[in-house]
């Protein structure tokens, strides 16, 4: 029996779902994960066989989509029966290239992403594959969107915001997920609450340009800043921002973290080059000595405070001297770790046709140099912690006898496993760090008796 565009509940189809990229891409693979169950079909962990396997791509970098074809591949090896839907950043830039694959059956662009069950036929596998992908001028919705830690219930990262009007040379994000749009603030603190009803204990708040955030409200314009201040007012345990980019960080933002006790001393930064001429052929939006200063700034302002940075290495023009003036300048910067990104050559972006191309050997050894300095970097930060009490959010213990944590400001930790610590906000006293992976640490004494 079939029913509204979908299998009927008591077929019980099977389904599993898979995800490449950011957190962003986690929290939107989340809610489709959601509508199927609501729809009765049963979910299965990736990997295992099921009538129906869901990839949400990314697009990020030619490695990403090398990854989601060896998948499509793989599943399909396994259990060529399987009805596959692609779709995601990846989708909506090359769909010809994923429909050429033998075996899929659907690929959806980033309009209709949260409309799978309208495209589906009920997951009939056909001879073909069948392609729907709207220009993305008319990516306009903004689609609710959540999802929570891989193994607990503790951190929901929650979307609200999506699309990116930036022009970065290197960047395809504008091309795959169209202008920036902004979930309403109320709709933001509705949702909150449903996730505290949930038992979320952290809400990170996730987007494309989460620092771009601006919703209008009648005449009024509503601003990353006004979000932050509305969710102040809940009763949420901890608030984190995920990534913001420096020239959006403004000094309320600053304040207001500083301040209260809700949010998280923690931001995570794009630098992306640490060379002026790199920067400008990158097109961002903030010179060296801008950000050198933000981040100064917020070291003296939030003592203790983690910052994280994205770097990317192997820009083209990018040469040793321009590479170590990369080097030498995140060296110098107060901050607790690197994430290292390989320059990867993008389809219709400006830096695809900039002369310059660095050798791919030189790419992959200057991203180990950054890997190194970050390991360095989140070991030193660590080691300022040392004999220092922080609340740590607990997730699920572990087979190892221990279960882990972050805190506030972004340092993993773990403690030995002992009831009634998940998804609990405990303090703890860190008592050493013998590598840059997670630091020991015990309860204070106030919270096991």
């Amino acid at each position: 029996m079939q029913s509204g565009g979908f299998i009927s509940l008591k077929m019980e189809k099977t389904v599993s779902l898979h995800t490449l990229g950011c957190k962003l891409n986690y929290s939107e693979t989340s809610t489709i994960a959601s509508n199927f169950n609501q729809k009765g079909f049963k979910l299965k962990p990736f990997g295992e066989s099921s009538d129906i396997f869901v990839l949400n791509t990314c697009s990020v970098t030619d490695n990403a989509d090398k990854e989601c074809r060896q998948i499509i591949r793989s599943v399909l090896n396994n259990n060529p029966d399987t009805y596959v839907i692609v779709t995601g950043c990846y989708a909506q830039l090359q769909p010809d290239e994923i429909s050429g694959i033998g075996g899929v059956d659907l690929v959806l662009g980033t309009n209709e992403k949260f409309k799978l069950f309208d495209y589906a036929d009920n997951f009939q596998k056909k001879s073909l594959s069948c392609v729907f992908t709207s220009p993305i001028k008319e990516a306009t919705d903004f689609e609710y969107a959540y999802s929570s830690d891989v193994d607990s219930r503790t951190r929901a990262f929650l979307k609200i915001q999506d699309g990116c009007d930036y022009n970065c040379s290197f960047c395809t994000i504008p091309l795959a997920r169209g202008k920036s749009r902004s979930q309403p603030v109320y709709e933001v603190t509705q949702n909150a609450r449903k996730l505290l009803d949930l038992g979320y204990q952290e809400i990170v708040l996730t987007g494309v340009n989460t620092g771009d955030y601006i919703s209008d409200a009648g005449e009024k314009k509503y601003r990353l800043i006004d979000v932050l201040y509305e969710l102040e007012k809940l009763n949420i345990p901890r608030i984190r921002i995920s990534s913001i980019e420096p020239n959006l960080l403004s000094d309320e933002i600053i304040q207001l973290v500083k301040s209260s006790e809700k949010f998280c001393k923690h931001f995570h930064i794009p630098l992306q080059s640490g060379d002026s001429e790199t920067l400008k052929l990158m097109r961002r939006r903030y010179n060296k000595d801008y950000y050198e200063n933000l981040l100064y700034k917020l070291n003296e302002e939030i003592p203790n405070i983690g910052i994280g940075v994205d770097v990317i290495v192997g820009f083209p023009q990018e040469s040793d001297e321009r590479f170590n003036n990369t080097f030498g300048f995140l060296e110098s910067l107060p901050i607790s770790y690197l994430h290292v990104f390989s320059y990867s050559e993008r389809r219709k972006t400006h830096a695809a046709s900039l002369p310059g191309s660095v050798n791919i050997s030189a790419r992959k050894e200057r991203s180990r140099i950054l890997r190194e300095l970050s390991n360095k970097k989140r070991f030193n930060f660590y080691q300022t912690n040392v004999n220092k009490t922080h609340n740590v959010l607990f997730e699920t213990a572990k087979e190892d006898g221990y279960i882990y944590g972050f805190t506030e400001n972004y340092i993993k930790v773990r403690v030995q496993a002992s009831e009634g610590f998940e998804n609990k906000i405990l303090p703890v006293g860190i008592t050493k760090t013998d590598s840059y992976h997670f630091c020991e640490a015990l309860c204070n004494e106030m919270v096991l008796s």
